[in-house]
């Protein structure tokens, strides 16, 4: 006989209390609570357990796991039969962590053990970071961070003073990944000066790099080249505006690409030195995409001597698949009208399909960029800000209001539209990428498509004005879209008033 399935009172998903079935990847949510309701899932328990506000029953601000016939948001009292969520030290209300203590207890008092400066008291240059963390709007969290067993050990040896608390000072930790997470913390905090966060990772991970370099001869040329050309021009970008994550990708990318290079040439019994034009079209003929990426490597070879003037063979950009109107259009009613997309993957598909917007763009948005007047929102792309249609007004509204990563002690009071998991820091371009891909939606065609699509309807400037474009790309798109605004004439072309 097949058991039925039970289904979340809330949520009204399939959940199960075979924990074996989980852990096999069971697509059923586990129980966590038998309510008078019915069963309870664990997310629709933890959002009920985090709920607060003004209670639809007593009127009193307080803790609102319950919710009434009506859907209005009731305190346990009112709804009845829903437990105790007092804790015992603090007399707050809310989720329960250990008997009778709230998470938040429980994280503080883990927290200010790890962060003791030897007298039994936190460490007062530590405390402002302390009071960051341990506010969090879900302290469970946290709890899980400060399990893992790397964290407390590099929290005692800031607190200790074993290490400087200085950016150089974290640089001597491992692992690194969490030195990184830990490090945005502590500016977020203020209790480090904010510094260009890419820029330093790059500058961090470029001597382990160089070290890996076997060839000596080969380890000088590229320290050289990343101190004196790589590393300049970053700082120089630096000192207008921060860099971001795609130039330093790139920037790795490119001292990799030089490393191949050197690496080719000794392949074939060849040095720098004597390098000639046939090693060089040999090396352009084996990777197009790979040789594209060491052009800036071999102009400063030869502008530093190291080569002779050479030719420097020209590389065919590959042009992906064009994605057509139909399609495109085809991807935005899918995404308008599939409810079971993430709202962050709806907002984030609609900025490429309707406003092709870069990637790099997108992660620097902030909710201050979505206006509102009177009845029309409006997206601050470019000047001036954009109309933004129905149904997707709706959509960003709502995702506005319940952005992703905002419940954790690294992005409390983030502006950013898209914020990540690191402190102080939007989601990365990676991520996002990786969110499209997905949804099966080519980021590049898809932009492509959007762009042209725009220069057809409008001219060139109006374009480049709404959507933040150089005037000069739109134009250039503009004409290999086959665009008629061009040819217009400049001039007042509206009728004049009797003319037949």
């Amino acid at each position: 006989m097949t058991r039925s399935r039970e289904t979340c009172s809330r949520c009204d998903l399939p959940i199960c209390t075979d924990r074996e079935k989980m852990k096999l990847r069971d697509t059923r949510l586990r129980i966590r609570i038998r309510w008078p309701e019915g069963p309870v899932c664990v997310k629709c328990y933890d959002d009920a357990v985090h709920t607060r506000g003004r209670c639809g029953g007593c009127n009193v601000d307080r803790l609102l796991p319950g919710i009434g016939p009506a859907g209005a948001r009731l305190c346990t009292e009112c709804a009845g039969g829903l437990g105790d969520f007092t804790c015992l030290r603090c007399g707050q209300e809310g989720p329960r962590y250990r008997a009778g203590e709230c998470a938040r207890c429980v994280l503080s008092e883990r927290l200010a053990a790890c962060l003791d400066d030897g007298t039994g008291a936190i460490l007062p240059a530590l405390v402002p970071f302390y009071e960051l963390f341990r506010v969090m709007p879900r302290a469970r969290g946290g709890l899980l961070w400060l399990s893992k067993p790397h964290i407390p050990p590099l929290l005692r040896a800031l607190a200790g003073g074993d290490v400087p608390l200085t950016h150089a000072g974290l640089s001597t930790l491992q692992p690194w990944r969490a030195v990184i997470h830990l490090r945005d913390l502590l500016v977020e905090a203020g209790v480090l000066p904010p510094i260009d966060r890419f820029l330093f990772l790059l500058e961090q991970w470029l001597p382990g790099w160089l070290a890996s370099i076997e060839d000596p001869q080969h380890r000088g040329v590229l320290e050289r080249f990343a101190t004196w050309q790589v590393l300049r021009q970053l700082r120089t970008t630096s000192a207008k505006q921060p860099i971001n994550s795609g130039r330093a990708n790139l920037a790795r990318h490119v001292l990799r690409t030089s490393a191949q290079f050197l690496t080719h040439l000794g392949e074939n019994d060849r040095h720098l030195g004597d390098c000639g034009q046939a090693d060089i079209d040999l090396w352009f003929a084996t990777d197009l995409g790979r040789a594209e990426h060491s052009r800036a490597f071999l102009r400063w070879c030869v502008s530093q001597r190291e080569l002779p003037r050479l030719r420097l063979p020209p590389v065919a950009r590959k042009t992906g698949a064009r994605l057509s109107q139909s399609q495109r259009l085809a991807f935005i009613r899918r995404v308008l009208t599939d409810a079971s997309i993430p709202p962050a993957d709806r907002v984030l598909a609609l900025l490429i399909l309707l406003y092709a917007q870069p990637l790099v763009k997108i992660a620097q948005l902030t909710v201050d960029d979505v206006l509102r007047e009177h009845d029309q929102v409006l997206l601050r792309l470019g000047d001036p800000p954009i109309p933004v249609p129905q149904p997707f007004a709706d959509v960003l509204l709502d995702y506005v209001a319940d952005r992703p990563n905002m419940f954790s002690a690294t992005n409390p009071n983030s502006r950013f539209l898209f914020p990540g998991r690191r402190a102080g820091q939007p989601m990365h371009t990676t991520s996002l990428r990786l969110r499209l891909r997905n949804l099966g939606l080519p980021n590049l065609d898809a932009r492509t498509a959007t762009i042209r699509q725009l220069l057809l309807e409008a001219p060139a400037a109006v374009v480049a004005g709404m959507l933040g474009y150089h005037i000069g790309t739109a134009e250039t798109l503009a004409i290999q879209a086959g665009s008629t605004w061009t040819r217009y004439a400049a001039g007042d072309h509206q009728r004049p008033q009797g003319a037949r």
